[in-house]
């Protein structure tokens, strides 16, 4: 187990020096000042506790309340540090929602028990409300995770055509998850208890791809010992997913098309014919329509497979996305590899969102696989990362024209203030008509104000 993460907002910095080696390893203590910060800290889910130091010589009382009402909405466990004069605050928070109040200096018994609980409360109300939330697409979308406004249209697209024995084209670029989204319209629709065969188009060379396809009957040409099965029949009346179809010969294309234009086909050296059962899914990081254009990929072929088409968005387009896409990675390896790491600071985050990706989700696979591998403590740390990520964030020299990041960069702050203003200042309102989390457009509302300080 990990140590329980707590964080103390105060302004005396001389308790993390007492209070750390006293706590023990059951705890990772870290005092912060900075009211930004601790707020930070937060949104990026960094801290299991957080400890509010109520002392009165610090600020006023209604900046105390007012900082944990906008705290209490993370659903962070709060535990009031308070002295004499402070109590009756503490109980004000109480009646708030703070698991309770400790008096300072503190009594480490009574610390680590409050603390411990209020962790355990915190831990179980979260497990419950998982378990009474409906069951939605997301949760039966297999891998695929992400709650951005793009991650959601292809949800609603999934759930769309899960159930309809249609053709459906997955477009996108390498290593944004194609075949995860043919998997979950596999697993939403009524064939979910029936074969899932995938088959890479470009893997398998031009000479065998027919029989792979259509599989073969004994002696049907040199080579052959028995007869065997093609993809189209092993899948049965489950899903065939047909990867890189751009990849496929004219010659073959023709030959396929048929099998979706009669929904039957024959082994090679035989004339018995097997019906097509199997629902087809394709797949596709090329430019199908221009390739119809050069005469590469046949245009009554397209037609046939572009019934329904799904685009999976590059990450660049979601990078909102980033930080829970690289939490379930640090999670499922840090597992998988046996190494105690369970966090990622948050300039290694910060790098992560900056970076261009242009591998995609498959690229932040393994740069979190990477840096679970080499790093030395319980966190990932921006020294940790692949170094093309630390490269990506070196100025460069003699630059004077704005590049197209920071121009997006200043579009996104913009629509951020905008939407803050128009719903009153409700933030989380307003990260909700931008489709995005409240976590993210904190960080959007940190850049506006590092900008304002720095003019």
């Amino acid at each position: 187990m990990r140590a329980i993460r707590l964080l103390l907002y105060s302004q005396d910095l001389k308790l993390q020096p007492l209070l750390a080696p006293a706590l023990g390893k059951e705890f990772q203590i870290t005092v912060e000042p900075d009211e930004n910060k601790v707020r930070d800290l937060i949104a990026r889910e960094n801290c299991d506790v957080l400890i509010l130091d109520l002392d009165s010589t610090y600020c006023a009382v209604k900046q105390q309340v007012a900082f944990f009402e906008e705290i209490a909405e993370y659903g962070v466990a709060i535990v009031a540090m308070t002295d004499d004069d402070s109590r009756a605050i503490a109980i004000e928070l109480m009646e708030g929602g703070a698991y309770g109040y400790f008096r300072k200096p503190p009594a480490l018994r009574e610390l680590k028990a409050l603390v411990r609980k209020a962790y355990e409360l915190s831990a179980l109300k979260q497990r419950v409300q998982l378990a009474r939330k409906p069951l939605n697409v997301e949760s039966r979308c297999d891998r695929l995770v992400g709650d951005s406004a793009a991650m959601r249209t292809v949800y609603e697209l999934v759930q769309r055509v899960a159930n309809l024995n249609a053709s459906v084209l997955i477009a996108g670029e390498s290593g944004t998850g194609k075949e995860l989204v043919a998997r979950a319209i596999h697993n939403l629709g009524d064939r979910a208890n029936r074969p899932f065969v995938a088959v890479s188009c470009g893997a398998i060379p031009e000479t065998l791809i027919e029989s792979e396809l259509f599989g073969h009957e004994k002696g049907a040409y040199t080579g052959t010992v028995g007869a065997r099965e093609g993809y189209l029949e092993q899948a049965g009346h489950g899903t065939l997913f047909l990867d890189e179809i751009g990849e496929l010969s004219l010659h073959t294309q023709v030959k396929l098309l048929r099998v979706l234009q009669q929904k039957e086909f024959s082994r090679l050296g035989s004339n018995r014919l097997i019906p097509l059962n199997a629902r087809v899914v394709f797949a596709t990081h090329r430019d199908l329509g221009q390739m119809v254009e050069d005469g590469r990929f046949r245009r009554d072929l397209y037609y046939r497979v572009n019934v329904m088409k799904i685009a999976c968005p590059a990450l660049a387009d979601h990078p909102e996305d980033i930080p829970l896409l690289a939490r379930l990675f640090l999670r499922q390896y840090s597992e998988q590899y046996q190494k105690p790491v369970y966090d990622i600071q948050p300039g290694a985050i910060a790098l992560l969102e900056e970076y261009s990706w242009p591998g995609n989700v498959r690229e932040l696979e393994n740069a979190i696989q990477a840096a679970i591998i080499v790093a030395e403590t319980d966190s990932i740390g921006p020294e940790d990362l692949p170094e093309q990520l630390q490269q990506s964030q070196l100025p460069i020299a003699g630059a004077r024209i704005a590049s197209f990041e920071s121009l997006l960069q200043e579009f996104k702050i913009k629509l951020a203030t905008k939407a803050i203003q128009e719903c009153n200042g409700n933030k989380t309102l307003a990260a909700r008509s931008l489709h995005i989390s409240r976590a993210y457009l904190h960080r959007l509302i940190r850049l506006t104000e590092e900008d304002v300080s720095v003019a």
